[in-house]
This record gives C-alpha cells, sequence and structure tokens, in this order.
C-alpha cells in the first residue's frame, strides 16, 4: 500500500478496466438499442446452463459474509466444479484506492491493475487463483458507464433512469463475469445488509436474474443470531426480521448460514426454518471457529456443497476433496514452535482491529510461510512514531526474529522507519521491505553506508539535494492535474532475476511477475553508487530501468531484502509466497541461535 489515489499506466485505461463502451473513431456514431439486446440475447445464450449464487447479509454487517462466499467457493470447487467468486461494493468509489485503509481495510489490487475491496483477496487465497477485473463491481463503476454511454446516446434518447437501466448493467455485469470465468458456477457477494439503501438495487437485480434463470439460481442468507449476556439464549428474531425483509424485493433465501458465538442446536434450525420458509437441512450452523482457514470444514460437515448442488440440479459423483486444506488448516493449530515477527507501520491510531485489516495480505502471508515450516507466527505491531519521537527505543527489535516494515504513504513515521531498518541492518536482523519499506530501506542505505548523506525520497521532501527514490516520470503531470484515481503503476510486470541472490535462490527461476502498487521508484542516476557501496539490485525491470528487488549479499547480512512490488497479494495457504518463505527461515534461523 503506497500511495493514496492509484491507476494503470500500461495502456490498460480506467474505462477498459471497468467495462465502459468503447467509443468509436468515427463521429457523431452511437449505441443503439439493438446492439445491447443483440448482446445480451448472447449472454444469455451462453448462461443457458450457468449457474448462480448470490450471498446477501442479514441483521449486521462485518459477520463473516466474505469468508462464507470464499469457503464456499473452496468446497464446491473441491468438487471438481470451476467456480468464480465475485464481489459488490455498494459504495460510489469507482475503485477501492482513494479510500484510507485505517477505515475501509487494505487495498487488493489484481493482475489487471484494478484496485479491489480486500475480500477479493480472500478469494484468491480461498481459491488459489488468480481472479479478472470482471469479478468486481462498484456502484461508482455501474453509474459511470450508464452516465457514459447515455453522453454517447446509447441509450437512443431514453429517459435513463435506475430501473431499468442501472439495474440492467448489473446484471449484464453478472452475466460478463460468468463468461469471461467460463465458469460452471457463479457466486456473487452483494456487500452491506439486506435492508441498505444502496444496495437494493443489487438485489433487485439478483431478482432478475432468478427470473432469467429460475432452476439455475440459489440464494444464501449470512445472517446473525445473537446470545445476549444477560438472557443467555440464542435469539432467532433478528434473523427473521432479515428475512421478511429480502422477501419484500421478491426474493426468499434458499439457505441460511447462520453465525454466531455458539453452533445452533435443533431446536433453533427448527425455528428458522418454520419462520423463515427454509429447509430444516438449509439452516446451517457456522459458529465463531479458531481460524477462517477452519470455515470451509465447518460448513462441509453440514453437506453444504452437496445440498446446493442438489438445490441447483447438478449432479456430480465427485466427493469433496479437501484433504489437502485440512492438512494446511491444521497447522494452524498444532504448530509447537513458534517465530516471532514485529511488523513496523503507523496505522496504528484507530487500534488493533483496523490495523489487522489495514496489513491483511501481509500477515496472511506471514502465516502461510510460518505454517508451511510447522510454526506459528507471533505477529506484534511497532509503531514507527515511538521510534521517531525517541530513537533509543529501536533497542527493543533485538527481541524479534524478523522485522518487517510494510508498504504506506506518506511521512509520519518515516524517521522512525528509517531507524528500525538501520538497526536491523547493522544487528543482523532480518529485514524484509515491502514497497515504501524498500524505498527506505535504500533511503537507510544511501545516507549511512554509501554516504549520501542527502538522500531521501521526493515524495517526503520534493527539494532534497540527492533523491534516492523519486516520482515515475509518467506520474508527474498525472500528480499536477491531481489525477490520483486509478492513476498509479499497478498490477503485474515482469521481474528479471540475478544469478547468485537470495531473491533468485528462493525463486528458483529467471523471470517473475509480481503486482504492484506505487508512484515512485529508485532514481536510476544512483544505482551505480549504491551498487558501489554494496546494495545488490536482484531484481529489475527486463530493460533494467527499474529496480524491483534489493538486497545485502548473505556474507553481509543473513536476509536484508526489499522489494518495489507487493508480494504478499500472491500469496496463498496452499502455495506460499517464496520470499515470505526465505524471510522466515531466516527467521528461524536467527531465533535458533
Amino acid at each position: 500500500m503506497t500511495e493514496a489515489g492509484q491507476g494503470n499506466v500500461r495502456g490498460v485505461t480506467s474505462d477498459a478496466v471497468q467495462g465502459a463502451p468503447t467509443k468509436s473513431s468515427e463521429p457523431y456514431k452511437t449505441y443503439g438499442e439493438e446492439d445491447f439486446v443483440q448482446r445480451n440475447a448472447e449472454m444469455r445464450r451462453f448462461n443457458a446452463s450457468h449457474k448462480y449464487i448470490f450471498v446477501v447479509g442479514g441483521v449486521m454487517s462485518g459477520v463473516g459474509k466474505g469468508i462464507v462466499t470464499s469457503s464456499l467457493g473452496k468446497i464446491l470447487s473441491a468438487r471438481g466444479l470451476k467456480v468464480n467468486l465475485m464481489k459488490i461494493d455498494p459504495y460510489l468509489n469507482v475503485d477501492a484506492g482513494t479510500m484510507n485503509p485505517t477505515e475501509h481495510g487494505e487495498v487488493f489490487v489484481l493482475d489487471s491493475g484494478l484496485e479491489t475491496d480486500q475480500d477479493m483477496g480472500n478469494y484468491e487465497r480461498f481459491l488459489n487463483r488468480d481472479l479478472g477485473p470482471e469479478d468486481y463491481m462498484t456502484s461508482g463503476m455501474v453509474y459511470k458507464t450508464v452516465i457514459d454511454r447515455e453522453r454517447n446516446l446509447g441509450y437512443g434518447g431514453k429517459c435513463v433512469e435506475a430501473v431499468p437501466h442501472v439495474r440492467d448493467e448489473i446484471v449484464d455485469r453478472f452475466e460478463r463475469a460468468a463468461k469471461a470465468s467460463d465458469s460452471d458456477i457463479t457466486v456473487v457477494e452483494i456487500g452491506g445488509t439486506v435492508g441498505d439503501f444502496q444496495n437494493a438495487l443489487y438485489i433487485d437485480a439478483a431478482r432478475v436474474m432468478h427470473m432469467r434463470h429460475r432452476n439455475d439460481v440459489v440464494f444464501i442468507m449470512v445472517s446473525y443470531l445473537p446470545v445476549p449476556g444477560a438472557l443467555g439464549e440464542m435469539k432467532t428474531r433478528p434473523t427473521q426480521h432479515a428475512v421478511t425483509a429480502l422477501n419484500s424485493y421478491g426474493v426468499q433465501p434458499d439457505f441460511i448460514v447462520a453465525r454466531s458465538t455458539h453452533a445452533l442446536d435443533q431446536k433453533r434450525k427448527d425455528k428458522l426454518s418454520v419462520s423463515c420458509n427454509v429447509l430444516p437441512e438449509h439452516v446451517i450452523s457456522a459458529p465463531d471457529v479458531k481460524s477462517v482457514y477452519d470455515v470451509p470444514l465447518n460448513l462441509e460437515r453440514d453437506n453444504l456443497s452437496g445440498l446446493i448442488l442438489k438445490a441447483l440440479g447438478m449432479e456430480t459423483t465427485q466427493q469433496t476433496d479437501l484433504k489437502e486444506w485440512e492438512t494446511f488448516a491444521a497447522h494452524a493449530h498444532n504448530g509447537q514452535q513458534t517465530v516471532k515477527i514485529g511488523i513496523v507501520g503507523k496505522y496504528f491510531d484507530t487500534g488493533d482491529f483496523v490495523l489487522s485489516d489495514a496489513y491483511l495480505s501481509v500477515i496472511e502471508a506471514i502465516k502461510y510461510s510460518a505454517y508451511h515450516q510447522d510454526v506459528k507466527p507471533e505477529i506484534e505491531w511497532l509503531n514507527a512514531k515511538d521510534y521517531e519521537k525517541d530513537p533509543t527505543k529501536v533497542s527493543e527489535l533485538a527481541g524479534y526474529d524478523g522485522i518487517i516494515v510494510p508498504g504506506g504513504f506518506g511521512e509520519t513515521g518515516i524517521e522512525g522507519k528509517i531507524n528500525a531498518i538501520q538497526y536491523c541492518r547493522e544487528n543482523k536482523i532480518p529485514y524484509f521491505g515491502l514497497c515504501y519499506g524498500m524505498q527506505l530501506m535504500t533511503v537507510e542505505y544511501a545516507r549511512h553506508v554509501a554516504g549520501i548523506e542527502g538522500a531521501h525520497t521526493t515524495e517526503i521532501k520534493v527539494d532534497t539535494k540527492d533523491p534516492v527514490i523519486m516520482i515515475l516520470p509518467e506520474q508527474i503531470e498525472k500528480m499536477a492535474k491531481k489525477d490520483y484515481g486509478g492513476s498509479m503503476r499497478l498490477g503485474a510486470y515482469p521481474c528479471a532475476l540475478k544469478e547468485g541472490t537470495i531473491a533468485r535462490e528462493a525463486y528458483g527461476v529467471e523471470s517473475i511477475s509480481e503486482r504492484h502498487r506505487h508512484r515512485y521508484e529508485v532514481n536510476p542516476s544512483y544505482v551505480a553508487k549504491l551498487e558501489g557501496a554494496g546494495l545488490v539490485f536482484s531484481g529489475t525491470s527486463p530493460d533494467k530501468h527499474l529496480m524491483e528487488i534489493a538486497e545485502l549479499p548473505r556474507d553481509k547480512h543473513p536476509f536484508m531484502l526489499g522489494t518495489q512490488f507487493h508480494p504478499e497479494l500472491k500469496a496463498r495457504p496452499l502455495s506460499p509466497h517464496p520470499l515470505f518463505t526465505a524471510f522466515i527461515k531466516a527467521s528461524l534461523a536467527r531465533k535458533g541461535t
């Protein structure tokens, strides 16, 4: 997570990512209604046998609708089906890139460069595959497309309204996502809670999908059943009201996934079944579990995948194969040894809960690599502002097995981070810098080893005499125009690795592809001097112009490495990221000494 305000400078335009109609080069050419009728007819032919599952929330937000959606993808794909997951965010932001991470959580970047909600990261991790830009939708995207089309006379002079035009654009996106993924089943998570004004159009669009594909659509409500402390009894009435609210949209849930602190007893299942007009076996108990990775296993204990396939009229002889997932999930509970990792960041002022969301992918990437080494990570948050106020406090880093400086933006706590990096370098503590963490590692090395005392980044000090880190040339005009949304260097780019380096050894290949989200890079004018002082740029763009990975040789430091890209975005439970694994191994080696 580098600067706020993002973009794509690889030729993939914002409109292309959002699916806006392509403007013709011919003057005055418009898109008539018949064009859209023909396209929708083609989509319907494709979707004739495609299945859809819509996941809606009941009672309250934040009860794990995204994890349930991810788990549905996991258990259905474990039966040999190709499953696609799609997220709807009802806010008017065109993408998630301009939102504050302390309020909304981290921004997850796809290979395409689209900045999305963190749930898309969960989807990719559970499915163990990449998702496309068609799999994410915001109200901003939808309205922008409709308005752009109206400006091009794409509606033939009609009065453009929320219903049917905005709603039909949503339906069109459901079907486009299904076709683009070439999947058997599309699972769509509708953000928010039933009854919210913002998501009403999406629920109505799902209703239209049910009308078009009546036997191929299933609705699942993820609802919350409270257990008030003073009563000590699980209450079903809030969920009953939530189902009634959903009924008012013309939608009846086929399944209820009942989230609570405790498992449902049969009495509550029967009560929900009768009150909500849902089959008793379709009321699925989803109590709190120790790890989110237990959720697919817990849902499958009620044979949820089999019940869903039956409701969709699908037949498969393949039984659910979750053995590899079970082995991974067991590591989350059974690791005997621990490794202590400190994360030096700055998103702390609003509390630990928000912090966890702000660095979600980093936390999960640490877990995956640690679990695969049969150890449990003990992750602690270290406030960079403390090291800025009192530089002597960095001595507490000696008590950690490894230190990470993750992505971020702005000047708050920057000198504290540099102090922490210097301490890790001088005291041989394994260090892993991510994006901003690599840039500051380079600044620290330039100042204290290469003799470039005024070294800085122009993000913080525009007039620095030694701009070791500077803005990408193509970003200067964008910043001058205040073009912040969707305008950074985003998405997957290739990187060539140098022989005999830690990075090359970790990846085991000559060339890789990683995801980016930043505006600033190492200044090429300083590369020779930095290399002469011992810093190794072990990963570069294919043309060697951009420095992608910086590290110290192993004979100088056990693990001192930073990446300009965000490796955490590619880490998966069943395939940990090689650089995180190398970092955890180095941290374990320090613990052993």
